[in-house]
C-alpha cells in the first residue's frame, strides 16, 4: 500500500493560530469592558480635581482683607484651575467668585452630585467622540469640604486631550497584556492539546496506511483528562481493528484454501464413509461397536467442510419475501432435525392457531434449523418457538431447556470459528443466522442463558421493504 503523508494545515489556518487570535480577541474584549468604567472614572476625577483647585483658588480671595484681589493674581489663579470662572457657595452665606474673561455660551452642564455609573460612561463617550470645543459648566461638592459647593466653567478640550492620552496608554497596555496572555495560553494549549492531537492524527494516518502494523498503534499517555481518555480509547480501537483485520485475513486465506482442496477432501471423506459403512456388517463385535463413532466423526468432517465452504463462498443474502404460517415452518424444521422425545420433535411451536408473517421462508427455515440443532447438540430436550408483535417489529423467541451457554461462548457468540459453545464446533450457525436476520432488516441476540435454558430473540420488521 502506498503511504500517503499526512499534510498539516498552513500556519494561518492551524489550530494554534485560531487559538491565538481567539485569546487576543477575548482579552481585548475584557479590556474594553474594563476600559469603559475606567474612562468614566478618569473623567470624574479630572473634574473633581478642577473643583478642588477652584476651591483653593477662592481661598486666596477670602484671605484678602476686602475679599478683592488684583486682576493679574485672579488670572493666574484661574489659569492654575484651568477654568474661565470659579464660584464657591457656603451654607447660609453668599457666593464668592473668580472670573476675568467672560466665557462663551454654555454648551452643557454637569452636576457631579447626580452622576451615575452608566451616566459617567455615557458622558465620557460624548467627550471622546466630540471635537473638544464645548464650554462646560460643572457643579459639585468640594473634595476638601463636602459642605461647600463649587462651580467651575471650563473648556472641554484639555480634558478630552487628557482622556485621549489615557485611552492610548490603556490601549498599549491592553495589547501588551493580550499578546503576553495569548502567548502563554497558546503555549499551554499547544503542550496540553495541540501536540497530543497531532500524535493522535499521526497515529490514525499510520494505522490507515497499514492497519496490521502494530507500530502504528498509538501509545497512550498516563493523562487522566479527555485527551488521555481519547488516546486510550483510540489504542483500544486500533488494537481491536488490527486483530479483526488479521482474523479476516486468516478467514480469507482459509476460505481460499478450503475452496481449492474441497473437491479432493470430499472424495477422501466419501471413500472413508464407504469403507465405514462396510464395517457395520463386520462379524467382529468390537468393530461394530466403534463403527458408529467413526461414521459420526466422518459426517461431522463432511458437514464442517460444507459449512466452511458455503460461508466463505456465499455473498450477501438475497431476501425473497413471501407470506407464510410460522407454525407450519416450525413443524417443517422440527421434522428435519435429528431429535425426538416420546415420538415428538424437539423443536415445537408454542403458538395457538395460525401466525402469518412475511419473510424469506427458506432463510428463516435455515435460521431456526441452526438454533434448533445447536440446542439439541447442547443437550436440550425441548425447543419452543413463540412470536408476538412489538411495535413495528415481530419478535420471535426460540427458547430451550438446555444447560445454558458458557460465559466464554457468550462473549464471541456470533463470530465465526470462535463463537461455538461445544468442542469441535465452528460457530458458523449463529454467524449465518445473524447475517440472514440482518438481511431482512432485523437482528438476533441472546435474550438470556442460565442453567435452566437459553433464549434467543429474533426481530423482523412488521412491514418489510420490497
Amino acid at each position: 500500500m502506498t503511504s500517503k503523508k499526512l499534510s498539516l494545515p498552513p500556519l494561518a489556518k492551524s489550530l494554534s493560530a485560531r487559538l491565538l487570535l481567539l485569546t487576543i480577541s477575548f482579552v481585548m474584549l475584557a479590556e474594553v469592558l474594563i476600559y469603559a468604567p475606567s474612562i468614566g472614572r478618569f473623567r470624574l476625577v479630572y473634574l473633581q480635581e478642577r473643583l478642588a483647585a477652584g476651591h483653593l483658588a477662592v481661598l486666596a480671595l477670602e484671605a484678602s482683607p476686602d475679599q478683592v484681589i488684583g486682576e493679574d493674581l485672579e488670572r493666574e489663579l484661574l489659569k492654575h484651575v484651568g477654568a474661565y470662572s470659579v464660584a464657591l457657595t457656603r451654607p447660609n452665606q453668599g457666593k464668592l467668585m473668580l472670573m476675568t474673561t467672560t466665557p462663551g455660551p454654555i454648551d452643557a452642564s454637569y452636576d457631579l452630585r447626580a452622576e451615575t455609573f452608566f451616566g459617567l460612561i455615557g458622558d465620557a463617550a460624548v467627550t471622546l467622540l466630540g471635537d473638544g470645543e464645548r464650554v462646560l459648566r460643572v457643579v459639585g461638592l468640594s473634595p476638601q469640604d463636602p459642605a461647600i459647593q463649587v462651580e467651575v466653567v471650563l473648556e472641554e478640550g484639555p480634558m478630552r486631550s487628557e482622556m485621549v492620552g489615557y485611552s492610548e496608554r490603556i490601549l498599549a497596555l491592553s495589547l501588551v497584556i493580550s499578546l503576553f496572555t495569548a502567548a502563554l495560553v497558546d503555549l499551554s494549549l499547544h503542550l496540553l492539546t495541540v501536540r497530543p492531537m497531532r500524535r493522535i492524527t499521526d497515529s490514525m494516518a499510520r494505522f490507515r496506511d497499514d492497519p496490521e502494523d502494530a507500530s502504528g498503534i498509538i501509545r497512550p499517555s498516563s493523562r487522566s483528562d479527555e485527551v488521555g481518555i481519547a488516546q486510550r480509547e483510540l489504542a483500544t480501537m486500533q488494537e481491536g481493528l488490527r486483530r479483526a483485520f488479521q482474523q479476516k485475513a486468516r478467514l480469507a486465506a482459509l476460505g481460499t484454501a478450503v475452496t481449492k482442496i474441497n473437491h479432493d477432501l470430499r472424495n477422501i471423506l466419501a471413500t472413508a464413509r464407504l469403507v465405514s459403512d462396510r464395517l457395520t456388517s463386520s462379524d467382529d463385535p468390537e468393530v461394530r461397536r466403534v463403527t458408529p463413532t467413526l461414521v459420526a466423526a466422518i459426517d461431522r468432517a463432511v458437514n464442517l467442510c460444507a459449512q466452511t465452504l458455503n460461508f466463505t463462498r456465499e455473498g450477501a443474502p438475497v431476501v425473497e419475501q413471501c407470506r407464510f404460517d410460522l407454525g407450519a415452518l416450525v413443524a417443517d424444521v422440527g421434522g428435519t432435525l435429528e431429535g425426538q422425545v416420546n415420538g415428538k420433535a424437539v423443536l415445537q411451536c408454542a403458538l395457538d392457531g395460525h401466525y402469518q408473517i412475511e419473510a424469506d421462508r427458506e432463510q428463516l427455515h435455515r435460521v431456526l434449523s441452526n438454533l434448533g440443532q445447536n440446542a439439541i447438540q447442547a443437550g436440550a430436550t425441548r425447543v419452543e418457538v413463540n412470536a408476538r408483535h412489538d411495535g413495528d417489529h415481530i419478535v420471535i423467541e426460540v427458547s430451550d431447556n438446555g444447560p445454558g451457554l458458557a460465559p466464554r461462548a457468550r462473549e464471541q457468540l456470533f463470530q465465526p470459528f470462535t463463537g461455538s459453545s461445544r468442542p469441535g464446533g465452528t460457530g458458523l450457525g449463529l454467524a449465518i443466522a445473524r447475517e440472514l436476520m440482518r438481511a431482512h432488516g432485523g437482528d438476533i441476540r441472546l435474550e438470556r442463558s442460565t442453567g435452566e435454558g437459553t433464549c434467543f430473540r429474533l426481530t423482523l420488521p412488521s412491514s418489510p421493504a420490497h
